[in-house]
């Protein structure tokens, strides 16, 4: 960079015109930052709108594509107290009876109260050795399968508890009612337990009996029916021991057991909450379920449309450009931020790529469809758009449906949506599965047609709009590389005007020194 002199001899304010001699290929530079600027603008626009665009299409309008969808069933029982039903998409509409006979319960084991020799009172932290327990394997079965744990008497209330859980047996000690409280993990006959005394092994019994988890049937095996050398059988304070059970359900006088309270039987779903008598089980088509799922699609549908037609209808921005940084300095913050927004919400105006969006997605839901011989549109289901004189702005595609409540433009009409469920559900289905598929082709052909100039999911052309923009900006490098050398050359040649009248004056004092002046 050569050095600038500024003025020092002429006087001139070399900056200011250096500058206004550049200042018309700055405009040039500037002009291509304007329009990079917009570019930006107008991509982030599009992304807004396609994520639109793509979540409707990935959600309801694709969910609206599956029959399966429209197979919903809605379930009653007649005392809901005793059991719950929920039907799948595959059980016929109809009545069935159903009586619960019995629930699965889990197998409980209430410990006896346990008392030391100096009547402190136990918690988890507290050892076995102040029951009197050494040490031992205690056995039990859960089900067919057999396990262990082993004890000692240093292992704590808590450790015991956490060894039982670990093999199986879920296990809690109350402080309050100092007693072991033992459950199976699960209920039903095979995920039971009970705890195993070998016959004649009296040390096992001594030590359950010492935890308080020693049962009768404990006793016998060891000490058998006679008495032995500590008293007799009634002397002894034993657990409680409550089996565990299958639940056992009559559907339509059909017999079915389980370990769980939950069975799925032929499509139905079924929770049993009581013992009960016979009840009755009504299956039907689940209107308001397939109501709400055509009502919530038709909603995504008008939200798209409506913020495609609000961005192509949008007002003109003639006369705002983006400002340059000089152009911003002048003004306050808040009126940069209504200028730019004037030019964002003008950015998609008359779009061609939105208008043919557009128009490719109102065409595809105004279509008839042919279902059993009989051709139906969206009309014949009660749905229609509000028409010219009725429409809101900028939702003059979006439909309506008729006795909607929350729709004030078409909530005194007839019912024909809701009625053509309950009567027709097949024809339903078909109907809108088919116009789904039809709008859900039409937008997946038009996010992967051009994989050259937009990438996959891409409603617009978002590879071409970034190579532009990369273009911009290797120009307008151009142009600051070019600005800076022509402003270096205008410099240079102050700088050596300059030069040339200081060694002018500096000869003009020497000779009037000569003359005496």
């Amino acid at each position: 960079m050569p050095i600038r002199i500024s003025g020092l001899n002429s006087g001139l304010d070399t900056d200011a015109i250096v500058q206004e001699l550049v200042s018309a290929y700055r405009t040039k530079q500037d002009k291509y930052k304007k329009a990079q600027t917009k570019l930006s603008w107008k991509q982030d626009a599009w992304k807004e709108m396609n994520a639109k665009i793509y979540n409707f299409y990935t959600k309801s309008l694709s969910n609206m594509r599956r029959v399966g969808n429209f197979n919903k069933k809605k379930t009653t029982v007649s005392d809901s107290t005793k059991a719950t039903v929920t039907a799948g998409s595959g059980v016929a509409n109809g009545t069935q009876t159903l009586k619960v006979e019995q629930l699965a319960k889990a197998g409980y084991l209430t410990g006896t109260e346990l008392k030391t020799d100096s009547g402190a009172k136990l918690d988890t932290s507290s050892k076995l050795q102040d029951l009197g327990i050494s040490g031992g394997t205690l056995s039990f079965t859960i089900g067919d399968e057999t396990k262990s744990v082993e004890v000692n008497g240093n292992m704590t209330i808590g450790e015991f508890n956490k060894a039982l859980k670990e093999q199986g047996i879920s296990a809690n000690f109350d402080t309050t009612q100092q007693r072991f409280f033992l459950s199976s993990a699960k209920s039903g006959e095979k995920n039971d337990f009970k705890f195993v005394v070998a016959d004649g092994d009296q040390n096992t019994f001594n030590m359950l009996n010492s935890l308080g988890l020693a049962t009768g049937d404990n006793y016998d095996a060891a000490f058998g029916t006679g008495t032995d050398a500590a008293g007799k059988k009634e002397d002894f304070s034993f657990a409680d021991k409550t089996k565990a059970s299958d639940a056992v359900i009559i559907l339509n006088g059909a017999r079915f057991q389980g370990d769980s309270n939950n069975f799925s039987i032929n499509g139905l779903n079924i929770t049993a909450l009581s013992v009960s008598d016979e009840m009755s089980i009504t299956t039907a088509t689940d209107v308001d379920g397939i109501y709400n799922m055509v009502k919530d699609f038709l909603k995504e549908y008008n939200e798209v449309v409506n913020a495609m037609e609000k961005s192509y209808n949008a007002a003109a921005a003639k006369g705002y450009e983006p400002l340059t940084d000089d152009e911003k300095a002048e003004l306050s913050d808040k009126e940069v931020e209504k200028w730019e927004q004037k030019i964002k919400d003008s950015i998609l105006r008359r779009d061609d790529t939105l208008r043919s969006v557009l128009s490719g997605m109102s065409t595809n839901m105004s279509k008839v469809f042919e279902v059993n011989g009989k051709k139906y549109s969206l009309s014949s289901f009660g749905i229609k758009t509000a028409g010219y004189f009725n429409t809101a702005e900028n939702e003059s595609y979006a439909y309506h449906i008729d006795n909607d409540p929350e729709d004030s433009v078409s909530s005194a009409n007839e019912d024909k949506l809701r009625k053509m469920i309950e009567e027709d559900p097949d024809t339903v289905a078909s109907f809108f599965t088919q116009l789904a598929t039809t709008v859900y082709d039409d937008l997946h052909e038009r996010m992967t047609a051009n994989p050259t100039l937009s990438s996959s999911y891409k409603i617009y052309n978002d590879k071409q709009m970034q190579s532009e923009y990369d273009e911009y900006t290797k120009t307008i490098k151009k142009w600051e590389e070019k600005l800076k050398d022509m402003e270096d050359s205008y410099y240079k040649k102050f700088s050596a005007m300059e030069t040339a009248l200081a060694k002018l004056q500096s000869q003009t004092n020497s000779l009037s020194s000569l003359l005496g002046g």
